[in-house]
């Protein structure tokens, strides 16, 4: 059955789709029954919808972050769509495809593995390759499908591997004009820097900031697993690991914004620059597809609160 979404319901419609749940509240009628108040999503938009005598059956279905099949009847209720529920399941995992329900990578995921392990083999370095091709491959479903941040770049599924694939292509061109720039640590430290963010955000739907990501930062908990991987390597005293490390701690570039040591080496150095150039060519993609040409876009916090034109060439 071909699925149906949210931008393609109108009022009379009958569905039985499923969907993600990015908010409940529960009320009471007049009459003392409990109703749902769901606000359900996928990547096309969003719609309210009610549930009414909801049980405890329903409310724990109902619980906000899942997807679970929905049958109801689209109404026109104040101009608005809403949706009016008739019954509610449960999904697992294995029934839906989470790209249908989030903002997703532009990239489709099997292209992102085959473009990324691509470089990964071109990591040759023994030490070098050895850590982060095992990393990468024993934690892929993790590094291909988290965002790269909650908000502000990459925020979407899929989108920790997009920013580390775009700012490997930067590389790569960067290493064929310098041969002053070892690739195999810098490709290391591009498929690495950010790892830890898979411990430190909860994951691709609703992300939000993990415990040990308000405590430690994705920093510290990736030079850290870093190590520990490296142990199970026997590898950890090498310099290849020394350097990696350094690279992971210094790369977000000066103290004030989180970097706990300053780059100190060349590839420290480069992928401080190349990691700040792709977080800032999709800031600018975003607010720009928002945008005419001829106007400018809403002040961006996070590029100094710059207003930027788009011009018409």
């Amino acid at each position: 059955m071909t699925k149906v979404y949210i931008k393609d319901f109108e009022e009379g419609l009958r569905i039985n789709e499923s969907l993600l749940i990015v908010n409940v509240t529960k009320g009471l009628t007049n009459a003392g029954a409990t109703y749902l108040n769901i606000e359900f999503q996928d990547n096309t938009g969003t719609i309210d919808a009610k549930l009414w005598d909801a049980n405890e059956e329903n409310i724990a279905i109902a619980a906000i972050g899942s997807v679970i099949q929905v049958n109801g009847d689209v109404l026109l209720y104040r101009n608005n769509l809403q949706l009016r529920i008739n019954k509610i399941s449960s999904l697992a995992q294995s029934e839906y495809e989470i790209t249908d329900y989030l903002k997703a990578s532009p990239i489709e995921r099997p292209v992102l593995e085959d473009e990324i392990y691509s470089f990964i083999e071109q990591i040759d370095n023994e030490n070098l390759f050895a850590i982060t091709n095992k990393i990468v491959r024993e934690n892929a479903n993790d590094y291909f499908t988290y965002p790269a941040a909650s908000r502000i770049h990459h925020e979407f599924v899929g989108g920790l591997a997009t920013h580390v694939l775009g700012m490997l292509k930067i590389a790569e061109t960067l290493v064929n004009l310098y041969p002053l720039i070892n690739k195999s640590l810098l490709y290391s430290g591009i498929v690495l820097h950010d790892f830890g963010k898979t411990t430190e955000l909860s994951g691709p739907i609703l992300t939000q900031y993990t415990t040990a990501g308000k405590l430690l930062g994705h920093i510290s908990i990736m030079q850290a697993d870093l190590l520990d991987y490296a142990k199970q390597l026997g590898i950890e005293d090498s310099e290849e690991i020394m350097l990696l490390r350094h690279l992971i701690l210094s790369h977000h570039g000066e103290y004030e914004y989180g970097s706990p040591v300053l780059p100190l080496v060349t590839e420290a150095e480069l992928l401080t620059f190349i990691d700040n150039m792709d977080a800032r060519i999709n800031m600018l993609e975003k607010a720009m597809d928002n945008i005419d040409a001829g106007e400018f876009t809403p002040r961006i916090f996070s590029l100094e609160n710059r207003a930027f034109y788009k011009h018409k060439l």
